[in-house]
């Protein structure tokens, strides 16, 4: 898939970096924004991303005036350390405690530790993970409340499809029954296309994943949620001038792995994509609105 031409000079314009907390706030809180948006938010050393998708019926809120309904889908939720729920509060109003559908990419504390409190305060429709299946006293508190919500759960693996409207999500990876030596390379790949915009959710999946993946499928978009928190081990060159795109976001946070590492940076920049960190750049939100990509981080 080409990218248009005028793309990346339009992505370049529309970077804004804000220091003023109010009007950073008044963007978060920019419920007018018609097209799809995603969020990369801070949780630490953990992935949790939000994507917010336009609702075909095109209702308005019912919390608020005037404003377009939005899905919401949330992608992994953090450690357990209750800072997915802090930056859900801090964009949706405090009555606002739905999401339609959560996923959690693979049984890794960091990607789903933050689900255990957040599913006790918040109504999930639908939650998708994938085959791998997980152990220890996290999870089993995890699937206590997913029990006790009674929140239906799906399993889907490469070749499942989720439409909605105009937007589709594609799973591709990993192979129904797949086996790996390392858990990260199960983690669920899902490709969105909505709107006008496509990103690719990928994990912590490693190089040789990535490599398999370019070679498979049509990977070509315009923001990556950069594998394995920029480990050195993710991030292959060849998958990266596939994916080639315009925005990359690393989830990190304080480590003890050198994540993100000198040699994934070096990397992204090669392919020339605007890399966001949530570390230094703190919640990070994308927006497509007048066939423009806006980028706005809180730092």
């Amino acid at each position: 898939m080409q990218k248009p031409p005028y793309r990346f000079a339009i992505i370049i314009a529309s970077v804004f970096i804000l220091t003023d907390a109010a009007l950073w706030y008044g963007i978060i809180f920019d419920r007018a924004i018609a097209g799809p948006e995603v969020y990369f938010l801070d949780v630490g050393q953990g992935d949790s991303s939000l994507v917010l998708l336009p609702d075909r019926f095109q209702r308005v809120s019912p919390l608020a005036d005037n404003f377009p309904h939005k899905i919401k889908i949330l992608i992994d939720g953090g450690p357990p350390n209750g800072k997915v729920r802090k930056n859900l509060e801090n964009i949706f109003p405090a009555n606002d405690r739905y999401i339609d559908m959560a996923v959690i990419s693979h049984p890794q504390l960091d990607h789903f530790g933050g689900f255990i409190d957040l599913f006790e305060k918040y109504d999930v429709g639908i939650l998708v993970v994938g085959p791998a299946a997980g152990k220890g006293v996290y999870w089993e508190a995890l699937r206590a409340v997913i029990e006790k919500r009674k929140i239906p759960v799906i399993v889907l693996s490469a070749g499942s499809t989720i439409t909605y409207g105009e937007s589709q999500w594609e799973i591709i990876s990993p192979d129904s029954g797949a086996a790996a030596k390392d858990i990260n390379d199960l983690a669920l790949v899902m490709k969105l296309e909505s709107g006008g915009i496509s990103a690719l959710f990928t994990g912590d999946i490693g190089a040789n994943t990535e490599v398999a993946l370019a070679a498979a499928y049509d990977i070509d978009v315009d923001i990556l949620k950069v594998s394995h928190h920029g480990s050195r081990f993710s991030s292959n060159g060849v998958f990266l001038k596939e994916v080639s795109p315009l925005i990359s976001a690393i989830e990190v946070g304080k480590n003890s792995y050198g994540h993100p590492t000198e040699d994934a940076l070096r990397r992204l920049a090669a392919v020339s994509s605007q890399i966001y960190r949530t570390d230094a750049n703190g919640l990070i939100k994308v927006a497509y609105q007048n066939q423009q990509l806006k980028v706005f981080s809180e730092r």
